[in-house]
């Protein structure tokens, strides 16, 4: 996957496994991107975007595509189906007016991860956020937006965080450096319940929250922010994202997602559980 800007098509994880497996089935049936395009008659990037999901998979085209891989009719019924399925908006959809297109991919890939793994230097996590919290950063990086827009991307973020609700909630693994914490967004009163929401939810079992200490110095994670994603779906690969100013990157390729791998695990062992809650009881303290 590679970089995705402002306007183009953010892709469900559903269209990015279906996208998986009509790659694969093309393989299978040893078709070349060209028989695949002539089928269709259209060019080849055509067939690419349709496999990366960087396109709705029309329904025409998927099973004119599967009849040329010798797919039979019920394979194909419940593929077409699938693929209606995945071309319907996410629930987020609705808040596309509150947010960058490109973000919504990373929506999907949250709410469909079986594991996240994030490293944060500058806030808390948007998932861990208290209201208060939440609106004061996004107020900070929207200093022109009108007060309708901040409580719709606040009412986003605040949405995003039921995940952490669910029964099949996934593994949340954070990482953040401790320059978070002495940060000072929004008043004290502010930052010390935002303290207490960190303390409370590293208390759930699938939530750890692991504070890097100035003491630490140097590290190999010190970079901008990012998100691991590992899926139970076999056809979709570990995704790494990070931000940007104004856009996101999208990693799959191993080598890219190992590295951030492990700058994460080795960001945690600079830490550990005892003592990032120690130091957020500290710090609680401090803004008392």
């Amino acid at each position: 996957m590679s970089e995705a800007r402002s306007g183009t098509s953010a892709p469900t994880v559903l269209r990015m496994i279906l996208g998986r497996r009509l790659q694969d089935m093309r393989l299978d049936a040893g078709a070349s991107l060209e028989d695949a395009a002539k089928a269709l008659r259209v060019k080849t990037l055509t067939i690419r975007r349709l496999e990366k999901a960087e396109v709705a998979l029309k329904p025409l085209y998927v099973e004119k595509l599967l009849e040329t891989y010798g797919a039979d009719r019920q394979v194909i019924d419940e593929f077409v189906d699938l693929a209606e399925q995945a071309n319907q908006p996410g629930w987020w959809h609705s808040y596309r007016d509150a947010v960058p297109s490109w973000f919504t991919a990373y929506v999907s890939l949250e709410t469909s991860a079986k594991t996240l793994r994030t490293y944060e230097p500058q806030y808390v996590t948007g998932l861990l956020q208290t209201p208060d919290y939440a609106r004061a950063v996004l107020r900070g990086g929207l200093p022109h937006g009108s007060e309708e827009e901040l409580a719709r991307r606040v009412e986003l973020r605040l949405r995003r965080q039921s995940l952490l609700e669910r029964e099949d909630a996934p593994t949340l693994w954070v990482v953040m450096e401790e320059a978070v914490l002495h940060r000072a967004v929004g008043s004290p009163e502010v930052m010390r319940e935002q303290i207490e929401r960190l303390l409370n939810v590293s208390e759930l079992e699938h939530v750890s929250v692991d504070i890097v200490p100035f003491a630490a110095g140097a590290h190999v994670g010190a970079c901008a922010p990012f998100t691991y994603f590992r899926f139970e779906e076999p056809e979709l690969p570990d995704i790494v994202y990070s931000e940007l100013l104004s856009a996101s990157v999208y990693l799959d390729q191993r080598a890219d997602v190992v590295a951030h791998l492990e700058a994460h695990s080795r960001m945690a062992l600079l830490t550990s559980s005892e003592d990032s809650r120690a130091l957020l009881n500290r710090m609680r303290k401090e803004y008392s």
